[in-house]
């Protein structure tokens, strides 16, 4: 690997905002780890738990599923108290801000701070722990739908 601006690591440490989980538009893709493991933290099955929790988002050329969102926003799992599946949350919710497009440069790392209070902070995550979350993400690819497939675990007749 080429010289990364993280090689002597990066400060970061949640503050428990949620600032990341609610008021914005977004998509929490899921692999069939996090599905096995929301599941099990919903006590649902699958087909069940698509219907009430997931939507498919359609890009190049695939569906990838998606936690839906609250009017306002919000995650679907977020609650006064916090992540409701805290313990059970997808990877790319347990990997943050530890991803691909903000780790590209140290001007989109430092961007983030605008908007996650717990960048620069904290303490030292290691150039190793953070190439492991990268590689983490990398060989959990999220679920990957063709239109029928989609149809049947969402429980509809195709």
């Amino acid at each position: 690997m080429g010289d990364v601006f993280y090689r002597e690591g990066l400060h970061f440490e949640c503050q428990r905002c949620s600032a990341c989980c609610r008021y914005e538009p977004g998509f929490v893709f899921l692999s069939y780890n996090d599905l096995d493991r929301l599941q099990q933290a919903t006590g649902l099955g699958r087909t069940e738990f698509v219907q009430r929790y997931c939507r498919g988002v359609y890009i190049n050329g695939a569906y990838r599923l998606s936690l839906i969102e609250k009017e306002n926003y919000d995650c679907i799992f977020w609650t006064e108290r916090g992540c409701s599946v805290y313990e059970h949350r997808p990877l790319q919710c347990r990997s943050y801000p530890f991803w691909p497009d903000i780790l590209h440069s140290l001007e989109s790392w430092n961007s983030l701070s605008t908007s996650c209070k717990g960048v620069n902070r904290g303490r030292l995550h290691s150039f190793e722990e953070i190439q492991e979350w990268l590689r983490k993400r990398e060989e959990e690819p999220i679920v990957l739908l063709t239109p029928e497939e989609l149809r049947q675990l969402q429980g509809e007749h195709v």
